[in-house]
């Protein structure tokens, strides 16, 4: 795994210890949140610290998801693993369907209105129950709700934009 040429993904964060053993209690990012499991290689990171890792397996317990970590022995060793980031490289997750995107994906892209204002970039995309958000940041932050074919017009990866009919004063 090169980590210096590939994009890293935020999965999830460990929430603590769970149980004596090792394991550790997960938040998870994915959708739906057991598919965090399905990344055998990850990733651990808190502040400039990062190191492999490895699941020996996991599995959802109630509303949780809790993992055994390779190394992780004891309930000592899991607690220290507390707030630590669960990062994956992107290439380590499946391509999209066309049409389909993930959100590390568009963090970053240029926003454009169809008339051709630039608005900012993606900052990060938030989760509201009815329709993702675009969080643009330019020379003021706008939440623009993520909703194909009404709002967002096109997505070109390639080119690094994102088409908007949006109303640049809004």
């Amino acid at each position: 795994m090169n980590l210096a040429s590939d994009k890293l993904v935020t999965l999830g964060v460990v929430l603590g210890a769970w149980g004596v053993k090792g394991w550790v209690r997960i938040r998870s990012f994915t959708e739906p949140r057991e598919n965090i499991i399905g990344f055998a290689d990850w990733i651990v990171r808190r502040g400039a610290e990062q190191r492999s890792t490895r699941i020996e397996t996991g599995k959802t317990h109630g509303r949780a998801v809790v993992v055994k970590l390779e190394g992780i022995d004891d309930r000592a060793a899991a607690e220290q693993l507390a707030g630590w980031e669960i990062l994956v490289t992107r290439t380590a997750m499946a391509p999209c369907e066309p049409g389909e995107y993930y959100w590390a994906d568009l963090e970053g892209k240029r926003v454009l209105t169809t008339h051709g204002d630039e608005l900012g970039r993606v900052a990060h995309l938030l989760e509201t129950g009815s329709n993702d958000v675009m969080v643009v940041a330019g020379e003021r932050e706008r939440l623009i709700p993520f909703i194909k074919d009404t709002v967002v017009r096109t997505v070109d990866l390639a080119e690094g934009v994102i088409v908007v009919d949006w109303d640049p004063a809004f």
